[in-house]
């Protein structure tokens, strides 16, 4: 029998895809980091205004979880303002663009199905340092809390 893959908050890295890149990518299982895996599944962080550049996925379905933040969700033509609890569900060749419109950063949990080079474009990108607020998301972790347990851990 095969061990299941295990990972923890401290594992995770993010990456940038493009420089000019307003949003960075927290891969959390994929067929680099995970050989077999056919799937991508991610936590794509906005940063205040960030926002996609327009792109679709011409065989992928792309699912979009908000765990954090406010956004709106454009897609071919149609917009909608997404929050917290919230999913967007992408059909193969969709054209779309998520964006932060709130202040502070916007999470959301991403999957698309099959992979279709995005863990490949993903881990090409330059590295991005997480941060508390980050690391808290990705623990489950309301940020008043994170804020006590870092104030407890610094005392």
């Amino acid at each position: 029998m095969t061990a299941p893959i295990l990972k923890r908050p401290d594992d995770y890295r993010g990456y940038r895809i493009s420089p000019a890149d307003t949003n960075y990518m927290i891969p959390i299982a994929d067929p680099i980091a995970d050989p077999g895996v056919g799937f991508t599944l991610i936590v794509e962080v906005y940063g205040e205004g960030g926002k996609t550049p327009p792109n679709s996925h011409a065989g992928a379905h792309e699912l979009f979880f908000i765990l954090k933040g406010r956004g709106r969700a454009h897609c071919d033509g149609h917009e909608a303002a997404i929050g917290p609890g919230d999913t967007v569900l992408l059909p193969p060749g969709t054209e779309h663009v998520i964006a932060n419109a709130g202040p502070g950063k916007l999470y959301a949990l991403c999957l698309m199905v099959p992979n279709e080079a995005f863990a490949e474009m993903i881990h090409a990108g330059t590295e991005v340092p997480l941060d508390e607020e980050d690391r808290a998301v990705l623990a489950g972790v309301p940020m008043a809390a994170a804020a006590a347990g870092a104030a407890a851990r610094s005392a």
